[in-house]
């Protein structure tokens, strides 16, 4: 019997202890991972939410067309405001960086990318910026007519400089 009463009394402590121990704790619990804002919540999601309410409510006759044109209106500004807050603050993307910068080079006037390279006709920017010639098709490199002995201009498609003689073509 003391035994019994012995182990109920211990068992006791224990559940007691459990149930306090959070209670007269000094520290309190680590959190666990940060649950993200629902995106409707963010002054973006507001604006945009309220934009679809108000396009609703005029398709079911809720709201006269000078209201809709009212709210639709204060709601685009702060929908826009929003993006272009969260687009200055945002990390710049990496690849969407990459694309922009290949699109420039692309549209560049004067044939090469930006770091000077060459851009072959048939096959796009090169990656060498000294060739003469597309490693990809072997046609000449427009802009690339430069004789390496004197320095001349070679018009495309010759084999020889006009003014040394030097052979610029296998």
């Amino acid at each position: 019997m003391l035994v019994e009463a012995l182990a109920a009394a211990l068992v006791g402590a224990a559940a007691l202890w459990l149930v306090l121990h959070p209670l007269l704790a000094r520290t309190p619990p680590a959190t666990g991972a940060v649950e993200p804002l629902d995106p409707e919540l963010t002054p973006k999601g507001v604006a945009l939410t309220a934009l679809k309410e108000i396009e609703f409510d005029r398709e079911t006759g809720k709201l006269s067309d000078a209201d809709y044109e009212l709210l639709k209106n204060k709601y685009t500004a702060v929908a826009l405001e929003a993006l272009r807050v969260e687009s200055a603050t945002a990390a710049p993307d990496p690849i969407e960086t990459l694309i922009a910068q290949r699109v420039r080079t692309l549209r560049s006037p004067g044939g090469t990318s930006g770091a000077g390279a060459p851009i072959c006709l048939s096959c796009g920017p090169r990656p060498e910026a000294d060739a003469a010639y597309c490693s990809s098709c072997g046609r000449r490199l427009p802009g690339c007519g430069a004789c390496r002995s004197c320095g001349a201009p070679i018009p495309p498609e010759s084999r020889f400089c006009e003014r040394c003689g030097h052979q610029v073509a296998a």
